[in-house]
């Protein structure tokens, strides 16, 4: 037996069955999943600058802050259908309903695609216009802001902490001098009993 004869048999024999129409059951989709979903698929939307005050940015590398894809996207889901809620921030000098009718079919695309379920509500609230220098010099603010707040945060956990070290000594040398003079006066005590 050669290896397409071989290759064959165990092919044969590994065949998954078709599914079986008796099967019961139902399948759903968490809110986050479908946000998540969303939250991605708008990585592509030329224009787009933030959803909710910037999760991603179209500028440099498009992703700035992805801890949380499902920020600013609400969703209500269905067993068959979706409805999409978004807050966002759009290039100034941009066409906004082109890049409305781009968030429609992107996020129906995708929502089909992965999960088969029909996009039946896409509302979208613009919030603000920002040119990309005025994003990107927003965007960079905030990210300072929150790294001098790490910064400073940290100093301050150092310093109480090596605050709370030298309390912690200090308390431990009076207990040491303490103990000493009690054991003198114990020393002292015990040799004039015996004298």
């Amino acid at each position: 037996m050669d290896n397409k004869d071989l290759a064959k048999k165990n092919n044969e024999g590994s065949k998954v069955p078709e599914p079986d129409n008796e099967i019961k059951g139902t399948l759903t989709f968490d809110d986050k999943v479908i946000q998540k979903i969303v939250g991605i698929a708008l990585e592509e939307i030329d224009g787009l600058l933030t959803v909710d005050g910037g999760f991603f940015s179209n500028l440099a590398g498009k992703i700035v802050n992805t801890d949380d894809v499902t920020s600013g996207v609400d969703v209500e889901v269905g067993k068959q259908q979706v409805a999409v809620d978004l807050d966002i921030v759009a290039e100034y000098g941009r066409d906004i309903t082109n890049i409305y009718d781009r968030i429609k079919k992107v996020v129906s695309r995708e929502v089909k695609q992965m999960t088969g379920l029909d996009l039946i509500e896409v509302n979208v609230n613009v919030v603000d216009v920002k040119s990309e220098e005025q994003y990107e010099k927003d965007a960079t603010t905030v990210q300072d802001k929150l790294s001098d707040a790490a910064e400073t945060t940290g100093e301050f956990v150092s310093k109480q902490t090596e605050n709370a070290k030298e309390a912690v000594s200090k308390t431990g040398d009076k207990l040491n001098n303490q103990a000493s003079k009690a054991k003198k006066t114990v020393d002292n005590a015990t040799e004039s009993r015996v004298k």
